[in-house]
């Protein structure tokens, strides 16, 4: 019997109760110690040895990839696309409409991860995937593409998160204290700061914390649906005005092109449920679990979404006055509105809570795949950063190298215009490392699979042909700027801040890396490794 077929037989087969329906410990305690050896197994078939504990529950896991997108705190940071992008349609319909989309990518990425659940992720399964003249190449690109991704995502969600603390500041002080881009830059070092460590946690740690992380993430979104439809009260606009009053606020004379720029918000929201694959080697069960985790946070993430934006909708009486506002974030504006300034100052430190702790999630995800990148010697300097803290078993080193490296493309945060752009360049990162091993998935990948507990079967192919074209067009369209008529202050610079990497990549490739960088190797016989961790 194959390992696979061993696990698949370890997490699918129904476990005997005794007579006296009594539990036993010993039972359980033997069947987890025996999932985790077949998982363990399963992941030297994959090439690496097992250096994490295996910690992460199912519960903690799905919560995991569900708090790593904070619906609540993504859409407050974010509701200014929709808003210049459609007024309410923009709201209601460019959420709802890239969500089937989406989706398509994340059970993609699902079979994927449980066919290979390793922390290394995509750029494994481009490896894997890819015709062998090509497999270290395709995986060069793709893992690029997602520390890109990860790295400037940590950066954007520590951002507004500072931007969130300045609004509250002002909102707090009646408009009398308005911080500066240096004093926001300065909060920003401090979260990054806070998150380091505890992103440095042990990985029990760390799994306990989600569980906190998703009741507030569920508990402050549903309270804000809540307060801004009871709130608001006979001030809500009309059913037909909340979804499908039509406003163009963004310089583009053709509309249904201003439409598509709203689509921004959801891109930005739904990213980051690859966690589930990068921390699979600290999950028991992982072939189950991580394709769960990620079907579930991002169902979750959807629905919630959008009925948050609805209620947004409704409570929204004029899309200009958002716009105008003072305040950071419209959805500040919002909230003060509806809820005066101290209902304001209340949901909005949750929603401050919530940000604070999607950043958190976030670190952990981007350590970990700084940390498999290294093991791999992708990366300067990997025999540092894929070094494992002796005491926390988790890579530390890696960790710090994200904290770095975040704090440095803060730095653009001096300019809004560059702020923005971080936010996309975030996604196009993400989604051209989601979309390279499932168009490999669907072209030489055919054959090559071996399909683990979840399974697209025959489905694969019609999925990953619209996830692929998805991608594309997305990626297409964060490319370009808010505005027709474009100066320096309003640009785009999402394009520099990827070709910048881009050029970075391809030029260390042609010179460097294709004379020693071959894909993902094998660390089982690695014995060095062991004395290469240190604190």
């Amino acid at each position: 019997m194959s390992l696979r077929s061993q696990f698949d037989v370890m997490v699918l087969m129904p476990k005997v109760e005794k007579s006296d329906t009594s539990i036993d410990v010993v039972t359980v305690q033997e069947d987890a110690s025996a999932l985790r050896a077949a998982d363990n197994a399963l992941l030297a078939e994959l090439g690496y040895k097992s250096e994490f504990k295996r910690e992460f529950s199912m519960i903690e896991t799905v919560a995991f990839a569900f708090s790593i997108m904070g619906v609540v705190a993504s859409v407050s940071s974010t509701f200014s696309f929709p808003l210049v992008s459609g007024g309410h349609v923009g709201m209601v319909w460019g959420w709802f409409i890239p969500c089937f989309f989406v989706m398509a990518v994340a059970t993609s990425m699902a079979e994927l991860v449980s066919s290979m659940p390793t922390s290394a992720g995509l750029y494994y399964f481009s490896a894997k995937l890819a015709p062998p003249k090509y497999s270290a190449l395709a995986s060069w690109i793709t893992g690029w593409a997602n520390i890109t991704g990860q790295v400037t995502l940590v950066c954007s969600i520590d951002f507004t998160c500072a931007q969130m603390i300045t609004t509250a500041i002002a909102v707090g002080s009646n408009g009398a204290v308005v911080l500066s881009a240096g004093a926001t830059y300065g909060i920003l070092l401090a979260i990054l700061f806070c998150h380091g460590i505890v992103c440095s946690a042990a990985t029990h740690i760390l799994a306990r914390l989600n569980l906190f992380y998703v009741v507030i993430n569920v508990g402050t979104s549903i309270s804000a649906i809540i307060a801004l439809l009871v709130c608001s009260g006979d001030n809500k606009v009309s059913t037909k005005d909340a979804f499908t009053l039509y406003e163009n606020n963004t310089g583009w004379m053709n509309s249904g092109w201003a439409f598509l720029l709203a689509f921004t918000s959801p891109m930005w929201t739904l990213t980051g449920y690859d966690s589930a694959a990068h921390i699979s080697e600290e999950v028991a069960g992982a072939q189950r679990t991580a394709p769960i985790a990620i079907l579930v946070g991002v169902a979750g993430t959807q629905i919630l979404g959008w009925l948050l934006f609805i209620a947004a909708s409704f409570a929204t009486n004029s899309v200009s006055d958002l716009l105008t506002t003072d305040l950071p974030l419209p959805m500040g504006q919002l909230f003060f509105d509806v809820l005066g300034k101290r209902g304001m100052l209340a949901i909005w430190s949750f929603i401050i809570v919530v940000q604070f702790v999607t950043g958190a999630a976030q670190g952990v995800d981007a350590s970990r795949v700084v940390f498999a990148f290294a093991r791999d010697n992708a990366l300067p300097g990997s025999r540092w950063w894929k070094q494992m803290n002796r005491y926390t078993q988790t890579p530390v080193n890696a960790v710090w190298f994200v904290i770095l490296g975040s704090a440095i493309c803060g730095l653009l945060g001096f300019s809004a215009a560059a702020l923005s752009s971080l936010a996309g360049a975030s996604v196009i990162g993400l989604y051209t490392s989601y979309a390279a091993p499932i168009f490999l998935r669907i072209t030489s990948g055919r054959d090559k699979l071996v399909p683990g507990t979840f399974s697209l079967g025959k489905w694969y192919m019609p999925v990953g042909v619209v996830a692929v074209s998805w991608v594309a067009f997305i990626i297409v369209l964060l490319l370009f700027p808010p505005s027709q008529v474009v100066t320096s202050p309003d640009m785009n610079y999402a394009v520099v801040i990827i070709m910048g990497v881009f050029m970075f990549a391809s030029i260390s490739w042609v010179v460097s890396a294709r004379h020693w960088f071959h894909g993902p190797i094998s660390n089982i016989n690695d014995k060095s490794s062991l004395d290469e961790k240190e604190m």
